[in-house]
């Protein structure tokens, strides 16, 4: 069987790291089904792991980050049934990404087009390359973006979501910085580099309250306000059932002790 996902693990100071590869690169990285289900399976795979800190998620061979999914596949769809199985597994893979209790940072290093977008917005952090592409192109095949195209208008805004998603427009990697859809764009030679500066940051954080972070924010997307305040309040109860929170804070006002006695 072709290995279209890999996953390299990093072992550094302050923790263990995930890259996973899509690697799909005669099709751009494009999303089969094949490639998908092995996407999900290294995701499932990466969620058992209790010492595991983050993963960064990019395309393999620098051309491409996600091109979307597969058109070829798509074409050969036999009816809508078809259709919404083949969707349901974009879904399932946006999805995994969202439920992983770790960060995942999307490092994109090139085209990121349909599918591969709505992955990209999936994940916690977005890096791209000045050489990225970005877009939504569904309806220039006959398609509405779907699925995680929902989580566009609170990343870019009501009014960019409609602009791409119905003209099927691509954007640059600097207008993607603009308007908030990626937090950081370097040049090409340096995306993981600026990647590495992100991971240290979140490797100095203390693990378990980075985990119950990401769950807490995931809860905010579905919550009216109230409810959103009462489950921080329950994360910040829950936060004190270990050490860690004692011990972070202990080894904080040590740090700053010893500064001010020099």
């Amino acid at each position: 069987m072709i290995s279209y996902v890999t996953v390299r693990h990093e072992s550094r100071p302050r923790g263990r790291v995930a890259i996973v590869s899509v690697d799909n690169q005669t099709k751009l990285n494009s999303l089969s089904s094949e490639v998908m289900a092995q996407f999900v399976a290294a995701f499932a795979e990466l969620a058992t792991e209790p010492d595991l800190r983050a993963v960064v998620l990019t395309g393999a061979g620098g051309k491409a980050f996600i091109g979307g999914a597969n058109i070829d596949e798509m074409a050969q769809l036999a009816s809508p049934e078809a259709a919404r199985v083949f969707i349901l597994k974009v879904h399932g893979c946006c999805r995994a990404i969202r439920d992983l209790p770790v960060p995942v940072i999307a490092a994109v290093n090139g085209w990121c087009l349909g599918a591969g977008l709505e992955i990209a917005a999936a994940c916690d952090m977005r890096i791209a390359a000045e050489t990225a592409v970005f877009g939504m192109p569904e309806v220039k095949l006959g398609l509405p973006s779907v699925v995680e195209a929902a989580l566009l208008p609170a990343l870019i805004g009501w009014g960019r979501t409609r602009r791409i998603l119905m003209t099927g427009e691509t954007f640059s990697a600097a207008d993607a910085a603009a308007w908030g859809l990626v937090e950081e764009v370097h040049p090409a030679a340096l995306l993981f580099s600026a990647v590495d500066t992100l991971l240290d940051l979140l490797l100095q954080a203390e693990p378990r309250a980075v985990r119950i972070q990401k769950s807490l924010i995931r809860a905010w997307e579905d919550l009216p306000i109230t409810a959103a305040v009462a489950a921080g309040v329950d994360a910040f109860e829950d936060a004190w059932n270990t050490d860690g929170a004692a011990t972070s804070m202990a080894r904080f006002l040590a740090e700053r002790a010893a500064a001010k006695g020099r």
